[in-house]
């Protein structure tokens, strides 16, 4: 083998290779803002929740709150068929066989409440900050699915950069057992060398299974996410860039203001106010106007009068005074009084475990940026020892153990910078999902 050949093997188990990405799939590229356009499209929970804020969009409206008027329009009929015996005050009796009775009405009435202490204009707002609510809900969601997204993308970045180095280790090891075979030829070598050359050929070539039936398996889990075919194959670019320029006090000041989670937890505070003011409505008067236009008729050939008919408006005030209730207003109040102090619980603990995780995420973060720079350096460190290593072997300076030793240093170096290179980005990715920023790029 030529020291070309072993400088391309070299090479070619470096981490940042991407032309090895390009050869070792035949699949069709997918980009992160392909998954997550796939995904927003296609995400069944994304569909649900949006058919969640259409139900609560609808329900927004005057005739819900009970601000406009009922109208309801009315129609019955019927009638009879009867034996009757009369009997009259001079003893006279009256007797009617199949006397038919028929009887008719129709109409249309009108209710409209026009005070009930405000309570409608208080549900009407409720009714608003449900709306909105669902708004949040929905956003979150859709970055909660981004998230999950752009994490399942990049752990198939860092699945497929493991194969392409598992399948680097095989170049060397078949490098390795090839000299070991020839050495053999030549009788200089011993075939314990041969049969140890084969075991880590194997055991690499075991690896490499192993690694691509990893990433097959994570592809499926991407493609559960947008919602596809599990079975599509597909290659994915091999960049793992990570933005190292996040603030502490920016995130904190976006988290405030974005976090979905948050916004919801505030509007549940809102609409715990709004419950109390409609329930303190129940203490003013309820004044409602009513009117209508009624049509009657009947027959009845047994009666004083045979046949009647009448139509015409009807109109009217009412108003009631609540006046006692059993102290259910007090009870029904104090208790919307601790649905808001719960409210209020819930918004600071909400913002305290988020803060949290924020501080978390950071410190991880920033820890992880500084073990990128450490590793990137040991994957150089250890790249030019197996290029030594592999030299001195070639040469038959030193013995298959080293050169093994070598060989296992620079992959475990190269893992270790991958998942990594992985953790700052999910670190960097949830920093981003907290304070509502999370976006494609």
């Amino acid at each position: 083998m030529t020291k070309m050949k072993l400088k391309y093997i070299i090479f070619s188990i470096a981490l940042w290779i991407a032309c090895a990405n390009q050869n070792v799939f035949a699949q069709e590229r997918l980009s992160l803002q392909d998954a997550i356009t796939i995904a927003l499209n296609n995400n069944y929970d994304i569909k649900l929740v949006n058919n969640e804020v259409a139900i609560a969009k609808n329900n927004v409206n005057l005739g819900n709150a009970g601000i406009l008027p009922v109208a309801v329009g009315t129609f019955n009929t019927g009638g009879s068929k009867q034996n009757t015996v009369q009997t009259q005050s001079t003893g006279t009796q009256r007797i009617v066989d199949g006397a038919r009775s028929t009887n008719m009405s129709y109409g249309v009435g009108l209710d409209w409440t026009v005070f009930d202490g405000f309570a409608m204009f208080a549900n009407y707002d409720r009714l608003k900050a449900l709306e909105q609510q669902g708004r949040i809900v929905a956003k979150g969601q859709i970055i909660t699915t981004i998230s999950d997204v752009i994490n399942a993308y990049y752990n198939v970045v860092k699945q497929q950069q493991l194969v392409v180095a598992s399948d680097s280790a095989i170049d060397i090891s078949t490098y390795r057992l090839r000299i070991a075979n020839n050495k053999l030829d030549l009788g200089r070598g011993s075939k314990l060398d041969v049969l140890s050359a084969k075991v880590d050929y194997n055991t690499d070539t075991s690896n490499y299974l192993q690694q691509k039936n990893l990433l097959n398996n994570y592809m499926v889990t991407l493609n559960q996410l947008m919602a596809r075919d599990a079975n599509i194959k597909f290659t994915v670019n091999s960049d793992m860039t990570i933005d190292n320029n996040l603030n502490y006090a920016t995130l904190a000041s976006q988290t405030e203001n974005l976090n979905p989670d948050l916004q919801s937890a505030f509007i549940s505070k809102k609409i715990a106010e709004l419950n109390l003011k409609q329930i303190k409505g129940n203490r003013y008067p309820q004044v409602s106007i009513n009117s209508g236009y009624d049509f009657n008729r009947s027959a009845n050939p047994t009666g004083f009068s045979t046949k009647s008919r009448s139509n015409g408006f009807t109109y009217g005030l009412t108003a009631s005074v609540p006046i006692f209730n059993g102290f259910l207003q007090r009870q029904n109040e104090r208790n919307a009084k601790i649905g808001i102090n719960s409210s209020e619980l819930t918004l600071e603990k909400t913002r305290q475990d988020i803060i949290a995780q924020l501080t978390s995420a950071y410190q991880s973060y920033s820890t992880y940026l500084e073990l990128v720079k450490l590793e990137r350096g040991n994957v150089e460190i250890a790249k030019q020892n197996l290029d030594i290593t592999l030299e001195k072997y070639r040469l038959g300076s030193i013995a298959p153990l080293e050169l093994r030793e070598a060989q296992r240093n620079a992959l475990d170096a190269n893992s270790r910078y991958v998942e990594i290179q992985y953790q700052a980005k999910l670190a960097e990715i949830t920093l981003k999902e907290l304070s509502g920023t999370l976006n494609i790029q």
